[in-house]
């Protein structure tokens, strides 16, 4: 899964590729005021798709049932048959002379959404965009630009290790503020006694315990 940039793809893939349906999807947006008609078919066939994702997710569908539900069987007048059907057009029947050069980008990012809507509606399992996986790295694209204003060396491992704990507080559904507070007014047993019974995701059991000794 990538957002179908050719600089992200080695020269020999071995593995099935799936275009962001969100990066195809974001571009058409911007474009609707000036392309209305030829927007709205990707945006309503990313909407039935989008809905019909969020269904199977909770309704916890396995991988194949949800491949099902996600694009039912084409019938005629269905927004997902138009999408593909109109796609096909857009590169077999118009005359792209005509066309500003800014759609024509969009067309061919429109290419990449095709065949990433094609996967996820072709192969179980198959996720409809790399968000998750985005949303991931800007952390570390953000304390990457936060540490050049670092002073020390010193001061950059600290950063690094706070950024880790916040980090890791989120993916185990702790309070960063209240893990690193609770490690301040713990510090002797944190550092000495029992450095494993505060991590971000067993800490509050800790604390209970403190509570109840006390």
């Amino acid at each position: 899964m990538c957002d179908g940039l050719a600089r992200n793809l080695p020269e020999e893939l071995d593995t099935i590729l799936s275009n962001c349906l969100a990066h195809g999807r974001r571009k058409f947006v911007e474009l609707y005021d000036r392309f209305p008609e030829e927007c709205r078919h990707v945006i309503e066939a990313f909407k039935v798709i989008y809905h019909n994702d969020k269904v199977a997710r909770e309704e916890k569908m396995s991988a194949e049932a949800r491949l099902v539900h996600l694009a039912p069987d084409p019938q005629p007048g269905r927004p997902w048959t138009t999408f593909i059907t109109w796609l096909q057009r857009q590169f077999d029947e118009i005359d792209w002379s005509n066309r500003t050069r800014r759609w024509g980008t969009r067309s061919t990012i429109c290419s990449n959404a095709g065949n990433g809507s094609r996967c996820s509606c072709g192969q179980a399992g198959a996720p409809l965009d790399n968000n998750i996986c985005e949303r991931a790295l800007k952390k570390t694209i953000l304390h990457r630009k936060n540490s050049m204003f670092y002073k020390t060396r010193q001061g950059a491992r600290g950063g690094d290790m706070h950024m880790s704990l916040i980090h890791t507080c989120e993916l185990s559904g702790a309070n960063a503020l209240d893990y690193l507070d609770r490690l301040q007014l713990n510090a002797a047993d944190v550092s000495q006694q029992s450095p494993e019974r505060w991590m971000p995701w067993n800490y509050r059991d800790s604390v209970t315990a403190t509570s109840d000794a006390a």
